[in-house]
């Protein structure tokens, strides 16, 4: 960790629940699931091939990254990318593999989906100057962790988190944090426009803030988005990397705060334990697109159809 920042750190004390953005992130789509997968404890393991690239990509452009700002430009294109890209997919596969029991892949798809990294690889290192710079910005670190209270009535749940990329402008101590995103033909404007989707950086940069003690306005947030694809034949200059911004003012993070407060206080008891006693609503949304990677929705026992909402 850099030194630039006053990490309070501290052990979790053992009362205290973790929780993760990706479990708001379950509920604000359908309480259901969520209360199916973390309150009743159902939810199963899996991985895909989607999830192995990803992070793959995260932890070869974070290996670049650490070495061009703690070494040099030099070092870091000096590192065999592509081998590491294969290695981490390789391992990471190898590792899915052995906890679900099954292969979910085949050697071909996974030929194709390094080919594509390789390529994204050739793309960043040509065009990285525009992303990343040693002159005046100072890494701060990769995977920065976040560990902090989300509501004032319930200390015992706790947002566990962790910042892919974080920089320093040295020449106006602006903070940017970067999460990395892998799509396969990167965000269309619905996808930017989804607040579930662009919130989890929001609330990030409020909590990174309290917990490092720094000005929330003088934070920046932005999603790097790495696309897989591009689209053929086209007749026009295409990036591999493309950056968006969410917005992040007050009145959002304020709104997003209520949201996360009031599903924590609804869903747990003061004493952190899950909170059974109340009914949790299947929401399908339109033409059950909530539905369609859901692990529960061929287990009406569970689940019952008739009891799903269709908003």
């Amino acid at each position: 960790m850099n030194k630039f920042l006053k990490y309070n750190k501290r052990e979790p004390l053992p009362d205290e629940r973790k929780i993760s953005y990706s479990q708001f992130s379950m509920y604000s789509q359908c309480p259901k699931h969520w209360e199916l997968a973390y309150a009743k404890g159902l939810r199963t393991f899996s991985q895909s091939i989607h999830t192995i690239f990803g992070t793959a990509m995260h932890e070869t452009l974070q290996h670049f990254l650490t070495v061009m700002y703690n070494d040099s430009v030099k070092k870091a294109e000096e590192i065999d990318l592509h081998k590491y890209l294969k290695d981490q997919m390789y391992n990471l596969y190898k590792e899915a593999v052995e906890k679900m029991g099954e292969h979910f892949s085949n050697k071909f798809e996974l030929g194709e989906f390094y080919e594509d990294g390789v390529a994204i690889i050739d793309w960043f290192k040509r065009k990285r100057g525009g992303y990343f710079s040693r002159k005046n910005e100072e890494l701060i670190g990769i995977e920065v962790p976040i560990y902090h209270p989300v509501s004032e009535m319930n200390d015992k749940i706790m947002m566990l988190g962790y910042l892919d990329i974080v920089i320093r402008d040295k020449r106006n101590n602006k903070i940017t944090i970067i999460d990395i995103k892998t799509s396969t033909m990167g965000w269309n404007k619905y996808q930017k426009a989804d607040k579930i989707k662009t919130s989890q950086l929001v609330l990030y940069k409020k909590y990174f803030a309290e917990q490092y003690g720094y000005d929330v306005d003088q934070i920046d947030i932005k999603y790097m988005i790495v696309k897989r694809k591009l689209i053929e034949g086209a007749m026009f200059p295409q990036k591999r990397i493309t950056e968006f911004a969410p917005a992040s003012g007050k009145p959002t993070r304020n709104k997003l705060t209520r949201s996360i407060e009031e599903f924590v206080n609804n869903s747990f008891h003061k004493d952190g334990e899950f909170n059974l006693d109340r009914k949790y609503a299947a929401v399908a949304g339109k033409n059950n697109k909530n539905c369609k990677y859901c692990e529960f929705k061929d287990q009406p026992d569970l689940c019952p159809v008739k009891e799903r909402i269709k908003v």
